[in-house]
């Protein structure tokens, strides 16, 4: 994650949508993470899903989303009712650090990268009825900017207070919600932030902790 970076976190790809689910699946960068990976509790009992991970300009995997429920399209009129689906996103904790070539500083990561993430994987599976794709790279740009304002003041009157089992631990998050869904992040024991996003599944009932063999999620 380079400097240029938003809250030391790049974005998914976003551009023509999400890519498809079967280019996503692969548990090989998972395993190269050098921290735990997160998802919801075992009282979710639905499917459960890779995603993508995402790495510093060394290569070496800082983040990465695991699905549950319904695998999202872009919202649409058709889908945005029936889709129900929370992702959880997991960051390591990074202080500011060299990069591996020595020419610059990695940013320190922090709560408002994971709510940033989070917000804007949430975007990534949004897409106005109405607009059409020569519009929808704007207004991508345009929300992606709103949410890195929303994610760096976490004190904010658009935020509140949510506390949910983390590993069995009532650990707070800071929560809010939108036309598109909600998003919520925080910080585990482990190392490691936490960022959510979802829709039409409560986020109020969720529980979070380590997954115990991500190759089982391949």
């Amino acid at each position: 994650m380079e400097t240029t970076s938003r809250a030391g976190a790049q974005a998914p790809a976003a551009e023509g949508g999400p890519q498809a689910p079967s280019a996503r699946r692969t548990v090989d960068g998972y395993l190269l993470a050098p921290f735990p990976w997160y998802g919801l509790d075992e009282a979710f009992t639905g499917p459960r899903w890779l995603m993508q991970v995402g790495t510093a300009a060394d290569g070496a995997v800082e983040h990465g989303s695991i699905g549950h429920g319904d695998e999202p399209s872009v919202r649409n009129e058709a889908s945005e009712d029936k889709e129900k689906f929370a992702v959880v996103v997991t960051l390591a904790a990074n202080p500011v650090r060299r990069s591996a070539d020595g020419t610059g500083l990695l940013e320190a990561t922090s709560v408002s990268s994971a709510a940033w993430l989070a917000g804007v994987g949430l975007l990534s599976f949004t897409w106005p009825g109405h607009m059409d794709h020569t519009l929808r790279d704007d207004w991508l740009e345009q929300q992606t900017e709103t949410a890195w304002a929303l994610a760096d003041d976490l004190d904010a009157s658009d935020w509140s207070t949510l506390s949910l089992p983390v590993d069995g631990v009532p650990t707070p998050f800071h929560y809010r919600e939108s036309e598109f869904g909600w998003v919520l992040a925080g910080s585990t024991h482990d190392g490691v932030h936490l960022g959510a996003y979802g829709r039409g599944m409560s986020a109020y009932g969720l529980g979070f902790a380590v997954v115990k063999d991500i190759s089982a999620y391949a």
